[in-house]
């Protein structure tokens, strides 16, 4: 496996994903947006989609602070969530985001698995949401964020008042009172 910067929003790169496979597919057509991915390089694409893709990531530079670099959209191939590959390839964008003469990266999440991928991509919850419910969670480009329990545990109660899938909500109870996870 192999990670990989794709381009940055000037580039205009585009990936073809299939939908039955990753969540958000059609967002990573779009070409206003940089984009990096985790991709098999045993893998072929001759077909409709870019199959060695297995994460991918999307970002843009925020439009008021041109020191903040926004993650966008997040994607695991669905037979590969679970191994690690999304907090990895955030953390691998952070790093060429630092590279690039970014201070600090944020994103905004709308579910605990995500939450939890990116608290081991070395995010942190800020306290703050944006108006469609989603937290925002945020690390400076050159080192983990500080991640207290406190937080850690702010950012999963937020989650507990809304309407949840039966996983979800296993997951929560499973964290009651957790600390924040290892880095990835």
């Amino acid at each position: 496996m192999e990670r990989l910067l794709v381009g940055w929003p000037p580039d205009g790169p585009t990936l073809r994903l299939d939908h039955r496979r990753f969540s958000y597919a059609g967002k990573f057509v779009m070409s206003n947006t940089g984009k990096a991915v985790v991709r098999d390089a045993s893998e072929t694409t001759d077909g409709e989609y870019d199959d060695a893709v297995l994460a991918a990531v999307a970002f843009n530079e925020d439009r008021t602070d041109p020191a903040t670099l926004w993650l966008r959209y997040v994607t695991v191939r669905a037979d590969r969530r679970g191994e690690g590959l999304g907090p990895r390839l955030c953390a691998f964008v952070v790093d060429r985001a630092a590279d690039r003469g970014y201070e600090r990266v944020r994103i905004a999440v709308n579910n605990p698995f995500a939450y939890e991928a990116l608290y081991r991509a070395g995010f942190a919850y800020t306290g703050e949401e944006t108006g469609l419910a989603e937290l925002v969670l945020e690390r400076p480009a050159g080192e983990p964020a500080p991640r207290s329990a406190e937080s850690y545990r702010r950012g999963l109660e937020s989650f507990r008042a809304r309407d949840l899938s039966a996983d979800e909500r296993a997951f929560l109870r499973r964290k009651a009172g957790a600390r924040p996870p290892p880095l990835a």
